[in-house]
């Protein structure tokens, strides 16, 4: 239902394919080579969290996971049910990998919903942002500080996290999944501890990996723009790059197919670029952000199936380790 009321701005985007030729090549390589830094920076912050060393289990993991949450409704969820499978068949221990994962997410998504904040602010010396990118910016700064309490609530004190161990405890017991989380308020604290201290010895590192996800993908649609002969207010830009971000945040479709496409050209079209332009531009940053990983990533989920294995059957005692929290 969602792909089919956002059908008209998903089409006006993919059928201005052909204007494509307007894009000057000189801008392609730079493009690629931001969006390859992007996804980097995220498997730096990645090896931060899980506390591993192997470039290529995070990667194969990252970019599996990223191209079945991009096919299979479901989003964030779908994405990390995979690279967690791939993960504990390198050899990380599940618990170790579902707080590494939650963490490394934690400090992507806060992220995120900073960015429009970020812009609001760059664009406060210039002419006043059109209203509908206001809106964006008040919502993302709503929800950044959100997300920064509950991680600062989280990280400084035990009381909160224990409570909700024993709060999914409780439920779980109901549910007939006793067995799996006795214990869970001392196994949060734990990882949590692990986390903390993983940050703490590598605070650049983790801090460099998770702005550079986002700021090298946000020059990819600069070069984009660049390739185009649009020249827009950079703070504008990073606005609405900021809102596609949260779009593709809704689990409805796959990889906020339809939303982002018609959002980011929209947001555009207020940045100052023209209509025809901001749709070939979303056209583009999709094939870069969005359809050229996919066989990329199935590419590496084969990689990592002949070095790690094949997933488990349902049912086998080795499907999911029951220390995950």
């Amino acid at each position: 239902m969602s792909i089919y009321l956002l059908a008209p701005s998903l089409l006006t985007v993919l059928s201005s394919w052909p204007k494509l030729r307007q894009f000057d090549p000189a801008w392609i390589a730079p493009a690629l080579a931001c969006e390859l830094l992007s996804y980097v920076s995220l498997w730096m912050l990645q090896r931060v969290a899980l506390r591993t060393k192997s470039w290529f289990a995070v990667a194969t993991s990252q970019l599996t996971g990223n191209a079945i949450g991009n096919v299979v409704p479901g989003g964030g969820a779908t994405a990390t049910a995979a690279q967690f499978g791939i993960l504990v068949r390198s050899g990380i221990p599940s618990g170790q990998v579902a707080s590494g994962l939650a963490a490394s997410w934690a400090a992507t998504t806060g992220l995120a919903f900073a960015i429009p904040g970020v812009a609001a602010l760059a664009a406060a010396g210039g002419a006043p942002s059109p209203r509908g990118m206001r809106e964006v910016a008040y919502l993302g700064a709503a929800a950044f500080v959100l997300t920064a309490l509950v991680a600062v609530t989280a990280f400084a004190w035990d009381r909160p996290l224990q409570l909700v161990g024993s709060a999914v405890e409780a439920a779980g017991s109901r549910l007939g999944a006793r067995e799996r989380l006795v214990g869970l308020p001392q196994r949060l604290l734990a990882h949590r501890n692990e986390i903390r201290r993983a940050f703490r010895d590598r605070p650049v590192t983790a801090f460099l990996g998770a702005t550079g996800k986002w700021a090298f993908d946000y020059l990819a649609l600069v070069c984009i723009l660049s390739a185009l002969g649009a020249r827009p207010r950079p703070s504008l830009v990073l606005l609405a790059y900021g809102a596609a971000q949260l779009l593709t945040m809704i689990p409805v479709t796959p990889g906020g197919l339809g939303f982002v496409e018609a959002g980011l050209t929209g947001l555009l079209a207020l940045a100052g670029v023209s209509a025809g332009t901001a749709a070939v531009a979303t056209l583009a940053y999709r094939l870069l952000g969005f359809w050229l990983p996919l066989p990329v990533g199935f590419g590496a989920y084969f990689l990592a199936r002949r070095r790690f294995g094949a997933p488990p059957q349902t049912g086998e005692s080795g499907s999911t380790p029951s220390s995950g929290v």
